[in-house]
């Protein structure tokens, strides 16, 4: 039990613990933005490609398959 008090202080102590902390918080800021940018950015290309294509009439005498 003492030796795990101890390494605990050390790791307290050093600042690898709060870097690596401060690293992933801003990681994860970095994935929340980025994933609500390509969000909005795929939102506004689906509405582009949807706008754009029921603007778009077929030439006359052209036939659907």
């Amino acid at each position: 039990m003492r030796s795990l008090t101890k390494n605990l202080v050390n790791f307290l102590k050093r600042e690898d613990g709060p870097t690596a902390v401060e690293y992933a918080v801003m990681l994860a800021l970095i994935v929340v933005v980025c994933i609500a940018a390509i969000t909005t950015l795929g939102s506004n290309a689906n509405s582009t490609f949807s706008f754009v294509g029921s603007s778009i009439k077929p030439p006359a005498g052209a036939t659907g398959s």
